[in-house]
Parts: structure tokens; sequence; C-alpha cells
């Protein structure tokens, strides 16, 4: 499906964006529509002929960039299109993110689709590394002065605000005020990237006025023995705590740190987002709950933006897949075939046009 043939019903559009709405805006009254023969023709480019769209990932530790990736991949093949993709080995590269950007710009890539490794890496400076490259914006927000947001052609993303609203929902309503106190740990992540900050405000804003208290936070990148790290931390020194709340990773590593700790397997544990370990996780019961962003989707759309920008299609340049919640008792196999690559999937880097 090309991003002109999506309904506009079926994802959430960001409000009061004065960017998007501007491109937006744009692009209605300025595109051409390709005949049939015209679109059949730019989507079979062949070899060096086709687009080449270049990707940047803040990192592949966790299969939620692994699942944008094989979301990604599966649209370039579709779209006949090669695809270059770099990863940035987590949210403090902000340095090595730059080089490669100039290293997608030295490729040749048309466009560039970017998951930013902070929200303002590139705010007043994207231009001297990609040029007059189109840039997109994936997943995770990019903040552009006024000098540099006519560089960003699309977004897609949701706004992390509502991941952890929906998180800090469910736990007030489940302890309202007056029904007695539960002591949470909350491990969101790094502190200071990435969907962070929006998921700790949406996460507080939720459980004000509720029995719900925030015993401990505790920051670190999404990487597996850091986040094991703060596990056995919070389970070692908070005898009383009854709810992990964490990135995937961390609930991931809290999984397999209470099997082996029997006397604190009462600790529930709920992640702010999925992953393929807490999807097993909540198969088994043994997570309470995990709102999705459909990642594979993200991907997907990424992509769809990308090409109809360079064959001069009409677009919706800011999309947002619909946040789902999942639960041991309402596992929607659509949502997480949305959401999820194959268990077997490792990630891919290039794709070359047939």
């Amino acid at each position: 499906m090309l991003a002109t043939e999506i309904p506009l019903h079926v994802y959430d559009m960001p409000k009061n964006n004065h960017v998007f709405s501007t491109i937006y805006a744009l692009i209605a009254t300025t595109s051409v529509p390709f005949s049939s023969a015209e679109a059949i023709a730019a989507q079979s480019k062949p070899g060096e002929a086709a687009e080449k769209v270049c990707a940047i990932y803040p990192h592949l530790k966790d299969s939620y960039w692994l699942s944008v990736n094989y979301g990604m991949v599966m649209e370039a093949e579709k779209q006949n299109i090669n695809l270059k993709v770099f990863e940035s080995g987590g949210y403090p590269n902000v340095d090595k993110q730059r080089s490669q950007l100039v290293a997608c710009r030295d490729w040749g890539a048309d466009a560039i689709i970017l998951g930013t490794v902070s929200p303002t890496a590139f705010s007043n400076d994207l231009s001297q590394y990609t040029k007059d490259t189109p840039v997109f914006a994936t997943v995770n927000h990019l903040v552009a002065d006024k000098a540099q947001e006519s560089h960003i052609k699309g977004v897609v993303g949701v706004d992390w605000y509502w991941m952890g609203y929906k998180v800090g929902e469910f736990l007030a309503k489940k302890h309202p005020k007056g029904s007695g106190t539960v002591d949470i740990a909350f491990l969101p992540g790094p502190q200071s990237s990435g969907g962070t900050k929006p998921v700790i405000l949406g996460f507080l804003q939720a459980i004000k006025g509720s029995d719900v208290n925030v015993m401990k936070t505790l920051w670190a990148d999404n990487d597996k023995e850091l986040q094991r790290n703060l596990i056995q931390e919070v389970i070692e020194n908070y005898p009383a705590l009854d709810y992990i709340v964490g990135s995937a990773v961390a609930i991931e590593a809290a999984i397999s740190e209470l099997r082996n700790n029997e006397a604190r397997e009462d600790i529930e544990l709920l992640s702010i987002y999925l992953s393929h370990g807490v999807y097993r996780g909540l198969l088994r019961g043994k997570v309470e709950l995990a709102p999705t962003d459909k990642m594979v989707e993200q991907g997907k759309l990424s992509v769809q933006q990308a090409v109809s920008y360079l064959r001069g299609q009409a677009y919706q340049p800011d999309l947002a897949p619909k946040i789902e919640v999942l639960s041991p008792k309402a596992l929607d196999e659509s949502v997480v075939a949305e959401s999820l690559s194959p268990s077997a999937y490792r990630p891919i880097f290039s794709v070359e046009a047939d």
C-alpha cells in the first residue's frame, strides 16, 4: 500500500505541529498526481536507476529497532528501492550519528530516514550534515529551528507521552485513592534521550491522585547488562516493592531475575513498550501490560513517505499508528504482526533494487 492509499482516519495525526501542517498544505497544493503508467514506471526502476534511501537508527540493542528494520526492509523490497542502514550504537552517540548522516550523503542517498539519538541533536545544524538531502524523522521526535525545518519532509511516530500515560492509567485504575498504597520502581531507560522524558510526564500525570507511589527511579541506557544491574539493585534494596515499570529491556531482565529469586516473584511487571521478550512474558503471564506503537508499521510508513516524496506523489507528512495496549488476556495477533519482526529475523543493512 502506498502512502497515498492510506485513509486519513487510520492514523492518529499529531496536533499543533506548525512544521508539518505547513508541509502538508504545500504538498496538497503543489503535488501533481502521476498517471497509472507513470506510477508503474516509477515503482519499477531497475538497479542503479532506483531511488536510494538511507536509514539511521539510534541502536539495535533491543528488538524495538529490529522490528522497525524489518518493516523498512519489507517496504523497500516492495517499492523496489535501494536501502542502506546504519545504527549508531546507543543514545549517547551523537557524534557517530552525525558522521553517519554524512556517510548517507556520500553514498548518494536521495533521502535519509533518521531515528535521532536526541530530539535536539540537530535542531540548528541538520543541513550541515545532510546538505540538500531530504530528511524523514522516524519514531523519535526531531526538533528543528526555522532555518532547518524545511529540510524535514516527513515524520512517523507517536507521542510517547501516551505510551507512559497508558501504563500509568492502568495502575491508577487498579489502585485508586484510598485503596492502599502500592510502591513501584521506575526504570524508563536513558535519562536524556529517546522517548524517556515524555514517557515519564505521561506516566506521572496518569497516576496523579491514585495510590501508586514511585519509590525509586533509576536510569541507564537500554543495554541488557546495565538494566540487569538496576533490576538487581531494586530487588535487593526495596523489600516492599510491588511493581517494576520500565523499558522493554528492563522488563526482560526483570523476568529473568525474578525467575531466579523465588522470594520476590510477587513483584508485578509492566513495560512501557513492546519487544519480543516482553511479548513472551505476556504470553506466559509474567508481564501484566505493554502498550505498542507498532514498530513494523512505522518502518513501512517511513519508507512509504520517502518514496512517495521522491516520486512526486501526494503523501501525509505526519503519521502516527494508533497505540494499542496488550495484556495476557488481550493479545490481538494483527497488532502483534504490526509490531514485532518474526522471531528468527536478524537485522538487514542493505537492500538492492532488482
